[in-house]
């Protein structure tokens, strides 16, 4: 039965709510978003809006996929959580599932909650492993926002809100290798790093620095971790960035998941080798929430519509004919990135692009680099819709 507030609640009456009784952590965009399917918002006041941006790349399988919801009802109606302190044949099928899509040697999973939190776990799994204690990260990159993974983060005021910051993080230069051999030594238990690093305007690395991190790790006796927090789950077109021609093939000792992995049910997770896992002893990790039953559901179930819809084939083929359309664009200078994480840097600030986009009823991202517009969009997304959002920038671009 429809509710009296349901009935009645205007934009201005949830906006003033949730103002009044949440905190300030986001600047919002005037939407008030009640239901999704595919790559599209529905919003209390009856408009659609096409999203591009995926509620910051967490929206893979599109909103609302019958599969994940179906797979979610089920679970919901026989257990929606335990711990860790009990078997489970749902999150047993999750992990299985889930190692079987990672390339060798990646064979054990660890589950939690979140990007930040995976990330956490991943450099203490190193500090494990190693016995060191120095992670090196980069300029660019953003790793999370709790304590460990806000000092990894070397990227605009990031790291300054997270003070006083962990000690042992060093900063070295994406892309070039001798910036890393240079502080690079025995005392550096891993080197972290986006493969694409997203918020920093959807930056790539030229696939040999892939290869010579991995040889220096190697080396130095350093683990290597990717964060694969938006990159992995399909979007660039493979499952993860680890392993693919991208990245010249390099499997890192360790890749974080989370965003896309349980298509909007909070999850996050580490893979991890036969090695790393030696050396994890029993309460060595911990998380109350992560593994269960109702986000490993999640888990399964995303994976198996990203397979049953061939949308990894779809990403590549949506890629192609998305560059091929932004090149009748005289204002864009530049397409970065991979797959459907992709950057479009115009000739100046995105910010007025952006902005006219979502007057146009289109949802996209901004970045730290004041010139790229962020495309993360679900991986269901369609020429058809590609080319509603290329007449909408042309449009935007010609009155701003």
């Amino acid at each position: 039965m429809t509710t009296q507030r349901e009935a009645t609640t205007t934009f201005a009456e949830i906006a003033a709510s949730e103002e009044q009784f949440q905190l300030a952590t986001y600047k919002k965009m005037h939407i008030a978003a009640e239901r999704g399917e595919g790559v599209w918002i529905y919003t209390s006041d009856g408009e659609r809006y096409l999203d591009l941006y995926g509620g910051h790349a967490v929206c893979g399988t599109g909103h609302c996929h019958p599969h994940v919801v179906k797979a979610l009802r089920d679970q919901a109606d026989k257990l929606l959580f335990y711990s860790n302190l009990v078997y489970s044949e749902t999150r047993a099928t999750a992990a299985e599932r889930l190692v079987s899509m990672a390339p060798a040697p990646l064979t054990k999973a660890f589950f939690c909650n979140s990007g930040t939190e995976a990330n956490e776990n991943a450099m203490r799994m190193a500090r494990m492993f190693t016995g060191r204690e120095n992670v090196i990260t980069f300029t660019g990159g953003f790793h999370g926002r709790t304590a460990d993974s806000i000092s990894a983060t070397f990227l605009g005021k990031y790291r300054e809100i997270g003070r006083p910051n962990v000690p042992g993080h060093i900063e070295a230069e994406f892309g070039n290798i001798d910036s890393v051999r240079a502080v690079a030594d025995e005392t550096v238990a891993a080197i972290m790093l986006e493969p694409i690093q997203s918020m920093a305007g959807v930056r790539m690395a030229q696939p040999p620095f892939y290869r010579d991190l991995r040889e220096l790790c190697d080396q130095l006796g350093i683990v290597l971790i990717y964060d694969e927090v938006q990159t992995g789950v399909g979007r660039t077109g493979e499952w993860f960035f680890a392993g693919s021609e991208s990245g010249d093939g390099v499997v890192p000792d360790i890749v974080t998941l989370a965003k896309a992995l349980g298509s909007g049910v909070p999850v996050g997770a580490c893979l991890v080798t036969d090695a790393v896992a030696s050396k994890i002893k029993e309460n060595d990790l911990g998380t109350t929430f992560g593994g269960g039953m109702l986000a490993m559901a999640a888990v399964t179930a995303t994976l198996e519509a990203i397979e049953m819809d061939q949308m990894l084939a779809n990403v590549k083929s949506v890629e192609s004919h998305l560059r091929e359309r932004l090149k009748e664009i005289e204002q864009v200078v530049g397409v970065h990135g991979k797959g459907l994480l992709l950057g479009v840097e115009f000739a100046d600030k995105a910010a007025p692009v952006h902005k006219a986009l979502l007057e146009r009823l289109i949802i996209t991202g901004t970045s730290s680099s004041a010139n790229v517009l962020r495309l993360l969009p679900p991986l269901c997304l369609q020429t058809e819709e590609v080319d509603l959002f290329v007449d909408a920038l042309r449009s935007a671009v010609e009155t701003n």
